[in-house]
């Protein structure tokens, strides 16, 4: 297993605030539907369950992410109809009167293909973290 760790991102929530509003995904419909066209556009094709996240992507097809764990310090998900097998754990912590939102990715790539697809996979975390911060 590889993981991948996304840069902290600064949300004025608090780790509290923050997991009420992830403990059902249906919420971050509204969000993803005030944000703007080419926000929307860049992110591209997501649904929202209570429990999953639904990607679409030309690259790979559908992935489901389905939340296995929520606790007040965050959210744990596993991926259904992943190519490799995967898990997203988004993390809240305290700082100042907001919080920070990070998110690790651990992710089954065979070790001779790590330093093709790791700079990928960087960039597809913090682009997760981005997304979570965005939507809270």
């Amino acid at each position: 297993m590889a993981t991948y760790t996304s840069k902290p991102v600064a949300v004025a929530l608090t780790p509290a605030e923050l997991s009420e509003k992830f403990s059902d995904f249906t919420a971050l419909q509204t969000r993803m539907d005030e944000l703007p066209s080419e926000q929307r556009a860049q992110i591209g094709e997501v649904a929202f369950t209570r429990d999953t996240i639904e990607i679409s992507t030309p690259q790979v097809g559908k992935i489901v992410l389905r939340a296995t764990e929520r606790t007040p310090e965050g959210v744990v998900m596993k991926a259904e109809n992943s190519p490799v097998p995967m898990a997203i754990d988004i993390r809240f912590r305290a700082a100042g009167a907001g919080s920070e939102v990070t998110c690790a990715m651990d992710v089954e790539i065979p070790m001779m293909l790590r330093a093709l697809v790791g700079p990928a996979m960087q960039k597809a975390v913090d682009q997760f973290g981005n997304l979570f911060a965005k939507l809270a």
